[in-house]
């Protein structure tokens, strides 16, 4: 056991050793010696006692022998040479065979080294031969997108309006689907970077920290949509902000029971977001925080009607609810009627997006209105003047609006309520 241990933190020393001699302009890298391994790297044993960490002369205190080995790739990698299968076996450690296995996706290869490979690959920044040939001929003229699921019609509309732009524009648009699945992203965003794209676009920021580093490593410009983040590029909105004023909205009209259907926090930074504005609204009134019914990754019309069916059978019955996309207030709707619930004299419901069937349902639904098109037709402008080397403004807030319909209402006995029965009769 401790001979196998010996082999691997070898193994690994040589990879980052190889990685820093070529990061200064060595064309083939070479195997260190076990003296020079020793001398360049030490043992630290970890605080933590979860394990070891090796510390390289970096300059950073803490840093590990891969994150140090990550940022002189990025910072000094020869702009001119393309990456090659076998200089990844070189840094890696391994046969050129055993990479090719690992690239073409064999599933023979042991976890452990197929992923030692692959994050080689991924902080080399190689790239197969027909995407390397668009790259270096700087006539790639395909961009990629992917989105959380192609069955919200908001993201088809905004796919819609970004591949308008693109085309317009002489380029083809590569369409993926994550499933809201940060290692399905992932393996779509290898696929689309070995095809050579100009550009990527993703929904959300939350994604797994290699979909960043190959994006980086292989100089691809890329966009998040749906979000604001200072940290990448973005085009987007204040998603906090929706969930404060929607539930202001419904505070002002007097209620203070709430209930909240919406997608799971861990699988989406956008509905995270929402949730927070609408405790902070909640709670700066001093009242209770809302009731959750939480969709996992799915978020149908059955979904809505299965949440609000929960949240109604409950102690403390909401006299309204908090809906995270029309869908899911779709399904609420029916829900309620199918329990004769006077919507929005007994209930109020809102929803987000404002999809083209929200203006038409018994009654017509209280929504926020996101201008999807203007996030597909701003992230294309992005990624194109990328893709040209012109500047781009890193950051591109667009503006939403609450748009209220006929489901909601103050609650059923307030002031408010008896006041607008007044006016009625």
């Amino acid at each position: 056991m401790l001979f196998e241990k010996a082999v691997s933190y070898y193994r690994r020393a040589c990879a980052e050793e190889s990685i820093r001699r070529w990061s200064k302009g060595c064309h083939r890298p070479t195997r260190p010696s076990v003296g020079t391994v020793c001398l360049k790297y030490r043992r630290i044993a970890s605080t933590s006692g979860t394990g070891t960490r090796m510390k390289a002369d970096t300059g950073k205190p803490g840093a590990t022998a891969a994150e140090a080995s990550h940022d002189k790739v990025r910072q000094q990698r020869p702009s001119g040479n393309a990456v090659t299968v076998r200089d990844v076996a070189r840094m890696a450690g391994v046969s050129v065979a055993t990479v090719s296995r690992v690239l073409n996706g064999n599933d023979k290869v042991a976890e452990e080294l197929r992923d030692q490979v692959q994050r080689t690959a991924d902080r080399m920044g190689y790239t197969p031969h027909a995407a390397a040939r668009a790259l270096a001929s700087q006539r790639s003229t395909t961009i990629g997108a992917i989105v959380p699921t192609l069955e919200d019609p908001n993201f088809a509309v905004g796919i819609a309006a970004l591949q308008k732009r693109a085309t317009e524009a002489g380029y083809t648009l590569l369409l993926a689907s994550s499933n809201y699945d940060k290692q399905e992203e992932l393996r779509q965003v290898r696929t689309l970077t070995a095809h050579g794209i100009a550009g990527l676009m993703m929904v959300g920021a939350q994604h797994a920290p290699e979909t960043y580093e190959i994006l980086h490593a292989k100089r691809i410009p890329y966009v998040n949509t749906w979000v604001l983040d200072d940290r990448h590029p973005c085009v987007g909105f204040d998603n906090r902000e929706i969930g404060r004023i929607v539930a202001n909205y419904l505070l002002d009209l007097g209620h203070t029971e709430f209930g909240v259907i919406a997608q799971r926090s861990l699988e989406s930074d956008r509905a995270a977001g929402r949730m927070a504005g609408i405790r902070e609204a909640l709670a700066a009134r001093g009242v209770k925080p809302p009731q959750e019914q939480l969709i996992a990754r799915s978020h149908k019309v059955m979904d809505g009607q299965i949440a609000l069916r929960m949240l109604m059978s409950g102690a403390r019955r909401p006299t309204a609810v908090v809906c995270g996309t029309d869908v899911l207030a779709f399904g609420a709707l029916v829900e309620a009627r199918s329990l004769g619930i006077d919507v929005p004299r007994q209930l109020s419901v809102t929803g987000i997006n404002d999809i083209e069937f929200s203006a038409h349902t018994l009654p017509p639904l209280t929504t926020v209105r996101l201008p999807v098109e203007e996030i597909g037709e701003r992230a294309a402008d992005y990624l194109l003047a990328s893709a040209r080397g012109q500047q781009a403004a890193r950051v591109a807030p667009v503006p939403f609006s609450l748009i209220v319909r006929g489901t909601t209402a103050p609650p059923q006995g307030s002031g408010a309520s008896a006041s607008r029965r007044r006016r009625k009769q």
